[in-house]
């Protein structure tokens, strides 16, 4: 090729609008997917489904033009640190973090491969990006949180009868670093509320257990992969304890919890597969702006409010998405 040919074809090039230049669907891509939550943990399993699913609708088909590295902590944060290290070796194009130490571990690792969340709160207090509409950087992704949330749990709590009066916030300090934002809105609310709130950090199943000999209020279970990966345990000292509680995923009421409001996390895995599938097509991380819940759910469990005694307001059933009999 002369020099007039190379200029030439250097000139197509520049003139070829974006779309053209990004690699089609049938270019293998790898992608690194790190949870929090355990591998055969039945959420786990679900999300894995979702985002493969997702994915595939979208043209990327594990075995044919995408290879999906999996790695799934369990709760544990020295374990997720040494995931998201194999991780980073594997070099892949995108990286997926599923909960807030996910993105942690990995921000810390690389600021070049394109890292996207799901299921995470507050990712501006925690520094992990900007602003939500300009993230910058090499992170952007879907939050699992609004301001008024916590509030709703607690207002939720006050229309059980008998009434409550105190209020048991439980949560891990080391996997949910961003609790004094909701134990803020929460303390706001209960002024209001006339509650009595009172933290109740947990960290290993001692502390859990603690929780069996609190049969002085209710509990309101904080956002934590803490707690979901502990929610066995959770749920049977909170039965012991004979008191109502309120949770933040609508699993917890499908195990004998007695209610939850919380986000759609399957929605997230299916946002964040396009993010993942436009990432791979040429957009930068950096360019997406970081979106915040639109759908929530309210599920109620009426066979735990009998076991437990209580009664739940004709208000807050009526607007329940989900009642178990």
């Amino acid at each position: 090729m002369n020099r007039r040919e190379f200029l030439a074809l250097l000139g197509m090039i520049v003139a070829l609008p974006a779309p053209a230049l990004a690699q089609p669907p049938n270019a293998a891509r790898r992608l690194g997917v790190l949870s929090v939550t355990a591998a055969d943990d039945a959420i786990g399993r679900a999300r894995s489904t979702i985002l493969v699913e997702a994915l595939a609708g979208l043209g990327w088909k594990e075995r044919d033009n995408l290879k999906i590295d999996w790695r799934s902590g369990g709760g544990d944060r020295a374990r997720i640190a040494q995931l998201a290290d194999e991780l980073i070796a594997l070099k892949p194009d995108i990286l997926l973090a599923i909960g807030t130490p996910s993105v942690e571990e990995l921000r810390r690792r690389t600021t070049t491969i394109p890292i996207v969340f799901a299921v995470v709160t507050d990712p501006v207090s925690q520094g992990f990006v900007e602003n939500l509409a300009h993230p910058g950087g090499n992170i952007t992704g879907f939050t699992d949180y609004d301001g008024p949330l916590a509030g709703k749990w607690l207002e939720m709590l006050t229309q059980v009868t008998p009434p409550v009066r105190r209020v048991l916030v439980v949560y891990n300090p080391a996997t949910a670093p961003f609790a004094p934002l909701m134990l803020r809105t929460i303390e706001d609310a209960a002024r209001t509320l006339h509650v009595t709130v009172e933290p109740a950090p947990v960290h290993d199943a001692a502390s859990i257990g603690a929780l069996a000999s609190r049969k002085d209020g209710a509990i309101l279970v904080l956002p934590d992969f803490f707690t979901m990966a502990n929610r066995a345990q959770l749920l049977s000292v909170i039965a012991q304890a004979r008191v109502p509680a309120v949770f933040w995923s609508r699993t917890f009421v499908g195990e004998g919890g007695l209610m939850s409001y919380s986000t759609d996390s399957a929605e997230q895995l299916r946002r964040a597969a396009d993010y993942i599938d436009r990432i791979f097509r040429g957009a930068q991380a950096a360019d997406l702006p970081v979106q915040n819940p639109t759908k929530f759910e309210l599920a109620i469990n009426l066979k735990t409010a009998k076991e437990l005694g209580v009664t739940l307001s004709e208000g807050l059933l009526a607007i329940a998405n989900d009642v178990i009999e």
